[in-house]
């Protein structure tokens, strides 16, 4: 406890990290009151359907990414999540588009024109996106004071508004604040739901047949083992050994000293990707029946199996899903070719490996050996909320078990702290861990 104070208070010394932290929290306290601030023309009265609509599904993973905002009709309903859209799509579009791939190359200035371009982008898919959410209202008898025309104009307005300013949000605190923002809305948002889902949790074990204080333990206890887990995947990397035949020391170069470096390969390079690409392509089954109508026909077993995200047959094809998203999405954040050309250029080698292809070939087997159980332990993470479900955990707290939701927490922590600890020991604090140092990884808005 002694050594926290004293963090605290090197933290709050330094002028320029605190100042970053204090604003990083008003815009985040700023989101987080925009979430509670319902269209205008709704009546909160008639929000109970929808928000027990979103309390499951793909409805409920959406509602927790935006903190409630979404079965709160709020103004911040559709969050940051077109900006993801976005961002995904710009990405893929670098792998087939040569323009696309000439702006990824060019630096900062061409890192200014994706990110211009992903803002529109990211205002055409609110746009489009806004209707759908607007039609959904009205479908849940959603009580409305304006005339329907109105409401649809100014909803739709509000909406794209409101997205633009979350994403103004958090390009202000990747800028002026730590962190990266984006991110840090999206753990906000997930971690709002935290409490009354822990509350719920302890409440209904000390009802009839809960199991009482010991199974809560148990399950505290179970969270814990999960989140380490989490951390020891965010953070695996393995070292490939490079050397390099001549490296410029204190002015001078030290020629034929061989000095010694790594490659760090991370176990987990897609991050939580795979998931998110996984559950998108797990509802397009049930909404392409459901428009077709033939969701009560010969086609109703399949409708059935992917609407329990208990069952077994959901969450196997989940689990292969997120295996081979993450083969691809690695294969996408990591060029072999681009890496063993740079090394070759700045004079490094893999010993015994030869310099150009060859090093490409080695990088690309060994970065396909440790994706393998890579995305083995990312599609059991990913399937572990439903253990817990059928483990009798409420389904609000079991989502905190695993998934999209805890790596993006895990992620997102240890990036901030990363940060923290790289202002202090710049400042010769002494750094958050009380030895070595922090080993975080940079998330990006996706």
């Amino acid at each position: 406890m002694k050594r926290l104070v004293e963090t605290v208070k090197n933290i709050w010394a330094i002028e320029e990290l605190r100042d970053k932290i204090l604003l990083t929290l008003g815009l985040l306290l700023i989101y987080r009151l925009g979430s509670n601030v319902v269209l205008p023309g709704i009546n909160t009265d008639s929000l109970a359907q929808l928000q027990s609509q979103s309390s499951s599904g793909l409805l409920g993973i959406l509602n927790a990414f935006t903190g409630g905002a979404f079965a709160n009709a709020s103004i911040l309903a559709l969050g940051i999540m077109p900006y993801i859209s976005a961002s995904i799509v710009i990405q893929l579009l670098g792998m087939a588009v040569p323009s696309v791939q000439k702006m990824q190359k060019e630096g900062e200035s061409g890192r200014r024109k994706l990110n211009q371009i992903t803002r529109l982008l990211t205002i055409g898919i609110t746009a489009a996106q806004a209707p759908g959410y607007i039609a959904n209202l009205m479908n849940q008898n959603v009580a409305i004071s304006m005339p329907p025309q109105l409401f649809w104009i100014t909803s739709i307005i509000v909406l794209v508004a409101g997205t633009v300013f979350a994403m103004w949000l958090g390009e202000r605190i990747t800028d002026k604040g730590i962190g990266n923002g984006i991110s840090l809305l999206i753990m906000v948002g997930i971690i709002a739901s935290l409490p009354q889902a822990f509350l719920q949790e302890l409440v209904s074990k000390f009802e009839q047949e809960g199991g009482g204080l010991v199974l809560f333990v148990v399950e505290i206890a179970a969270l814990l083992i999960v989140i380490l887990l989490a951390v020891a995947l965010v953070q695996a990397v393995r070292r490939v050994p490079v050397q390099y035949a001549k490296r410029a020391s204190s002015g001078r170069a030290l020629e034929g000293s061989m000095a010694r470096q790594y490659i760090p390969l991370k176990v987990n390079a897609s991050g939580v990707m795979p998931i998110i690409f996984a559950q998108a392509i797990m509802f397009i089954p049930i909404t392409v029946l459901s428009y077709s109508g033939l969701e009560s026909g010969n086609a109703s077993w399949l409708v059935s199996m992917f609407s329990n995200i208990q069952g077994f047959g959901y969450n196997l094809v989940f689990a292969i899903l997120i295996i081979l998203f993450t083969y691809f999405y690695t294969a996408i954040q990591v060029n072999t070719n681009q890496m063993a050309e740079d090394l070759k250029r700045s004079g490094g080698f893999i010993p015994g490996i030869k310099p150009g292809k060859p090093t490409a070939e080695f990088l690309d087997t060994v970065l396909s050996r440790i994706t393998l159980p890579g995305s083995i332990f990312l599609a059991a993470l990913a399937v572990l909320p439903a253990f817990a479900m059928a483990a009798d955990v409420n389904t609000q707290f079991a989502y905190f078990y695993g998934g999209t939701s805890l790596l993006i927490m895990v992620g997102v922590v240890l990036d901030t702290l990363q940060q923290i600890e790289s202002y202090l020991l710049n400042r010769h604090y002494d750094g958050l861990m009380k030895s070595g140092k922090l080993k975080g990884r940079t998330v990006s808005a996706f």
